[in-house]
């Protein structure tokens, strides 16, 4: 019979609302409590997803042995205070990216989850995808020769639904859109290339008046294989939405259009395209169907992690090299200057 796990949502924002609507009414689940800090808030998610209760403060349900699954879904500035009460408490956690607003911390998170007999997953949504673990297995299998280059951007227009500039402007009081968004791409070029970064540069800018920080920003990767990438993102009232991504080998390149993106009229599929450098061999274009942000599926492997004592589909090392990657990118912009990262085993070494 499958266990079910008492769950506490932690921010009832739109990040938390994507979490919990995905497991609520799903047999793994029951939920005991929404909170956040907005009381109006918490109730209404309580009300709207079955909830036992809810509160403003976090910290009771800690205490509750009921609970043994804790999402947070709260801004950046407080998942690395949460996630060690979550530990103490021996609390298994979900936890949204980025893990920390500093690399002292975020060196310390990852201390304390590798030390801890509880269960973390890190929610880098894109190793759940669908789409982009089927683009990773045509990599491997040499579909496209060797991975050379990666093109990948990512802006938002302020306004789009679940968008609105307030959030926008609180998210970049705790960090910049690299550093937000970042953590996915960083994360998703060293899994393709399976080779680490190690040198970062780029550029930014401050495109909106209001902005806490630059609204726009281009990180260049180097990796130690010879692959190299960049990524672009901006959170803005000026700048339109893109959602492109492009892998080139040495044989071909794939394209990734997420359905939200098509302007075929076919929306609830991605497509994926394959060009050949070779013209004797067709070209291969598939509509494929995937969850862009498969909260559901990371729930499940959260479980299989309590149950089987797995490593997870994320492993922390690959979270935290993820995080310093753009953390050190973004420090390049600032500097005007490219940078040098450690190697992975180099730099695990002292987390």
């Amino acid at each position: 019979m499958i266990k079910t796990y008492g769950v506490v949502l932690i921010g009832c924002g739109h990040i938390g609302e994507q979490h919990i609507q995905e497991i609520y009414d799903k047999h793994e689940a029951t939920i005991i409590a929404t909170v956040d800090t907005n009381e109006k808030i918490a109730k209404s998610f309580a009300s709207r997803f079955e909830a036992e209760s809810y509160g403003t403060d976090y910290r009771p349900y800690l205490k509750d042995p009921r609970v043994e699954i804790v999402i947070i879904a709260t801004y950046t500035d407080t998942h690395f205070a949460i996630l060690r009460d979550c530990l103490l408490h021996g609390k298994h956690v979900i936890c949204e990216k980025p893990i920390a607003t500093n690399l002292d911390d975020a060196r310390e998170f990852v201390r304390l989850v590798k030390e801890s007999h509880c269960k973390v997953s890190v929610s880098h949504v894109l190793r759940y995808n669908r789409s982009y673990r089927k683009i990773k297995e045509m990599i491997d299998a040499g579909e496209i020769g060797e991975l050379r280059m990666v093109r990948m951007n990512q802006s938002h227009h302020a306004g789009e639904e679940g968008h609105p500039w307030d959030r926008f402007i609180r998210l970049m009081q705790d960090c910049p859109p690299l550093i937000d968004c970042g953590v996915h791409y960083a994360d998703v070029i060293q899994w393709f290339a399976e080779s680490p970064i190690v040198a970062v540069s780029g550029i930014s800018s401050k495109v909106d008046e209001d902005a806490p920080c630059d609204n726009y920003q281009v990180m260049l990767m180097e990796l130690a294989n010879g692959c190299r990438g960049y990524y672009e993102v901006g959170w803005s009232n000026n700048i339109s939405s893109n959602n492109d991504k492009d892998f080139i080998g040495t044989k071909g390149h794939i394209t990734l259009t997420m359905a939200q993106n098509r302007t075929d009229g076919i929306n609830d599929k991605d497509r994926i395209c394959v060009y050949y450098g070779d013209e004797r061999k067709p070209d291969v274009i598939m509509d494929y169907d995937s969850v862009y942000k498969d909260m559901y599926g990371q729930y499940l492997n959260l479980i299989d992690m309590i149950e089987n004592d797995a490593e997870g589909v994320v492993p922390i090392d690959a979270v935290y090299t993820s995080f310093r990657t753009v953390v050190l990118a973004y420090e390049a912009i600032k500097q005007g200057k490219r940078i040098l990262i450690p190697d992975e085993h180099e730099l695990l070494e002292n987390v």
